[in-house]
Formats: structure tokens, C-alpha cells, sequence
């Protein structure tokens, strides 16, 4: 992926030296202390809290939509709210149009102003035209899904997690096109094992999180086989390796973010690299601001600032970037977690922040996490992919 400059240029136009010179001297630094944005009052189903949170979105206005896992409900948290706002499900487990079955994403589909969820325990994928639940579509069935992302022409690609598989969905189809996997279980590079979340860019490249192969693949557009990108070096906690890796997503200058799960640690990589560097978390399996318990989602805002689905403590944290060197201002969309296709070509950077601006204040300690067994077996089985 081609990077951004300071003055106004398309991404195409810098040379893969270019690239990779600027992706050695630009890089995003992230204080280490986490804000809780949503959740983190213990595990539950009132609305200031969540239940295993798996991945979010972030649309324009800082609005987070979170997919709740164990609550089988989709929740709005909009910039600054102590509580959320149910959109989609929040009424029991089940298969009625009014419910969802431990739904696993979501993204925003802008050409039909509709959202899209991975009902995975109902095994299909559906669509939602508003926010009152009230014309839900079906749009594929009888799928073991997992991760969604979507292109610019409104083809909707979905990992299903059982058959290793991701395929790309054409309004109508009724089987869908393999676009990576489908080989049987392994790990050779056409092959995948447990796929979860999944990232389309710009130029059409699909990202997958190979979760039980413990690496992220990346499949060019029209490629046979993947090519390894992050870990792919067994499962580990050394900085060449992951450990059942969740989320995968990629920012403006081609830079590789993990939520490396059982490590509780986000990784970054630069593709070419032996070995990634830590973002933040990776202080052991806690639930204090610079701890992480079990990662599962990633997304950045409009001004790059991280965000973590930190599931097994049951919140969102917001690790602000504080880069004085690297700070960018997009002139047209955010980088949702669906994708960045639609990222503006054009930016500027912005005036170096204050000292005192960069500054955080530390909130204060969260609750210690519900030990309970149930929840406990839950998360142990989501971490083999039995669940």
C-alpha cells in the first residue's frame, strides 16, 4: 500500500523504495495507558456494560458499534456516553427477527446505508436498513461465518471459520466465490485454519486472521495462495510470533496491527519483517489501564487513535496517539473496521501537539473481572475455536 504525504498526492504515486522508507521513519506512537470508552463495569447485560465483547466499528462521529457477544446484541456507544444504545438484537439468544445468536461482527455497508452482521450462531449473515430492527434481511444462510469486510462495489466478503474458507458474496449468490482457503484444514499457503476476522485495502488485498495456525495471511486480489505477513513461526510470545491472533487491520502507511489474543498484547508489522513490535498491552493477562485480558477487535478513529475490544475484560479502551511527527488529518472518511477503501488519497498533517496536550490523565482502576466459571469456559473454548 502506498503511502500519504504532507502535501496533497495520490498514494499510487510514491515508489515501493518510497514505501518502505516511509514506513521505517513514520510510525504511529500510542500512549500506554488505555481510556475506558465502553463497558468495563464488570460483565453484565444493563446497558453500561458488555458481555465478551468481539469487534467494533467507528463511523464519524466517535459513535462505537460493538458487537456483543454474549449478550447476542449489537450496542451504540456514542462519544462520551456511559451507557449504550441497543440497534440490533438485546432480546435473548435465538433465531426470531428481533434476536441474534453470539454475533461475532459488523460493518456499515454506505452504498445501502445498512449494517451487516455475523450471526455466527445462527449461521448466516444479515442485514439491518435501520436501527429500529424492524426490516431485517437475510442476505446468506446456512454459513459458519465469522469475519466480514466489504469493497467498494459493495461485495461482501465473509470467513467461515469451519470449512477455512473466505468467499465473496455478489447480491444473488447463492454459493459465493472462494477467494482464499478451501483447501482443507493446514497450514500451507493456500490453506487456512480457523480463519476469524478479515481487512480489505485499497488495492483490494484481503487480510486473515489464521487463528489457529497462529499467523495473518495476506491474499493479493486473484491470488492462489496467501503469503505470511505476521507470525506464521508456531504459537509463541516472542516477537516473530502470535498466539491465536483475532482482529487484523491496517493503517494508512501499511502498517500491520494484531490483537494478539492469547499473548494480551496488539502487535504491529511491517510486511517484509521477521518481527513485530509491540503497540501496547503484553503486561500480563490483567484488567488495569495498561493491561489487556484476551484482545479481539481493533479500529482507529479519524484521528488514528487506537481502540481495543479488550473481551475478556469485558471494555473498550482508547489508546490516544501522541505521534508529534506523524499526525495526519483525513479529509474524507475514517478508517472504519471493515475496511480503507474508501480513505481519503489526500491529507495534511496537522501542527505538532503541546506537551500538556499530549498529556493523559489516568482514569481510574477497573473493577476486577467477574471470575465467573461459565464465562471462564466460554472464553477458553473461543480460544480454540470451539465456540
Amino acid at each position: 500500500m502506498a503511502q500519504q504525504r504532507a502535501e496533497p498526492e495520490t498514494r499510487e504515486e510514491l515508489s515501493e523504495s518510497e514505501n518502505s522508507e516511509r514506513i521505517q521513519t513514520k510510525k504511529n506512537k500510542y500512549q500506554q495507558i488505555g481510556i475506558t470508552v465502553a463497558g468495563g463495569n464488570e460483565y453484565g447485560q444493563e446497558l453500561n456494560q458488555l458481555n465478551c465483547p468481539e469487534v467494533i466499528f467507528i463511523d464519524n462521529e466517535k459513535s462505537i458499534y460493538i458487537a456483543d457477544c454474549f449478550n447476542h446484541r449489537i450496542v451504540k456507544w456514542k462519544l462520551n456516553s456511559n451507557t449504550g444504545e441497543v440497534i440490533a438484537g438485546g432480546n435473548g439468544q435465538g433465531n426470531q427477527n428481533n434476536q441474534l445468536h453470539r454475533p461475532r461482527d459488523i460493518i456499515f455497508d454506505k452504498k445501502n446505508n445498512s449494517y451487516i452482521i455475523s450471526d455466527t450462531g445462527n449461521k448466516q449473515v444479515i442485514r439491518y436498513f435501520d436501527q429500529k430492527q424492524t426490516n431485517q434481511q437475510i442476505i446468506i444462510s446456512n454459513i459458519t461465518c465469522w469475519g466480514l469486510t466489504i469493497d467498494k462495489n459493495g461485495f461482501i466478503y465473509v470467513s467461515d471459520w469451519v470449512n477455512n474458507e473466505v468467499r465473496r458474496w455478489k447480491q444473488g449468490d447463492t454459493k459465493g466465490e472462494l477467494v482464499a482457503g478451501g483447501n482443507d484444514q493446514g497450514d500451507h499457503l493456500n490453506q487456512l485454519s480457523d480463519p476469524r476476522n478479515i481487512f480489505l485495502d485499497k488495492n483490494e488485498s484481503l487480510y486473515i486472521s489464521d487463528h489457529n495456525n497462529h499467523r495473518v495471511m495476506k491474499y493479493k486480489k486473484g491470488a492462489k495462495e496467501g503469503e505470511v505477513v505476521a507470525g506464521g513461526n508456531g504459537e509463541g510470545n516472542s516477537l516473530n510470533q502470535l498466539s491465536y491472533p483475532g482482529d487484523v487491520i491496517v493503517d494508512h502507511l501499511g502498517q500491520i496491527y494484531v490483537a494478539d489474543c492469547d499473548n494480551h498484547r496488539i502487535m504491529r508489522w511491517c510486511e517484509g519483517d521477521k518481527e513485530g513490535e509491540i503497540v501496547v498491552g503484553g503486561n500480563d493477562q490483567e484488567n488495569q489501564s495498561n493491561q489487556l485480558n484476551n484482545p479481539t477487535g481493533l479500529s482507529f478513529d479519524n484521528e488514528e487513535n487506537l481502540y481495543v475490544v479488550d473481551h475478556g475484560n469485558h471494555r473498550i479502551q482508547k489508546f490516544e496517539n501522541y505521534s508529534e511527527s506523524n499526525l495526519y488529518e483525513d479529509l474524507g472518511k475514517p478508517t472504519l473496521h471493515m475496511s480503507d477503501y474508501d480513505m481519503s488519497t489526500q491529507c495534511r498533517q496537522k501542527p505538532s501537539l503541546s506537551k500538556e496536550q499530549n498529556q493523559l490523565t489516568t482514569n481510574s482502576s477497573i473493577d476486577e473481572a467477574n471470575n465467573s466459571t461459565e464465562i471462564n469456559k466460554s472464553l477458553e473454548a473461543e480460544k480454540r475455536g470451539t465456540g
